[in-house]
């Protein structure tokens, strides 16, 4: 997931979007190693030492992961559990209406 993840970051980089990881690993030290090790450059809580049982999880409803949630500019979860093409799609679909209701933005 996380080259998928890479790739958006840097296409997107220049537009309204925002990428940002929950990660559930119980070990914060080997956390840090990973996120460097995987080269993630964008926003990631931890979400405590209970891992998948943590308060963002929690507060989030996640069952699963990854779980990902797709929110529009308003912070509406718009799609979930998307990946890969269906992602990307969706993205796209999100920044066309944001362009949209606010040409000025780019």
């Amino acid at each position: 997931m996380y080259p998928h993840e890479r790739s958006l970051v840097a296409r997107l980089k220049d537009k309204p979007f925002a990428l940002i990881g929950i990660n559930s690993d119980i070990d914060k030290d080997k956390l840090k190693k990973r996120m460097v090790e995987e080269k993630i450059t964008w926003r990631s809580f931890w979400n405590g030492p209970k891992g998948t049982d943590g308060p963002i999880s929690k507060a989030w409803n996640v069952r699963g992961w990854p779980t990902v949630y797709v929110l529009d500019s308003k912070g509406t979860i718009r799609f979930k559990s998307l990946h890969d093409k269906k992602l990307d799609e969706a993205v796209d679909e999100l920044l066309a209406e944001a362009q949209q209701e606010h040409p000025e933005r780019k």
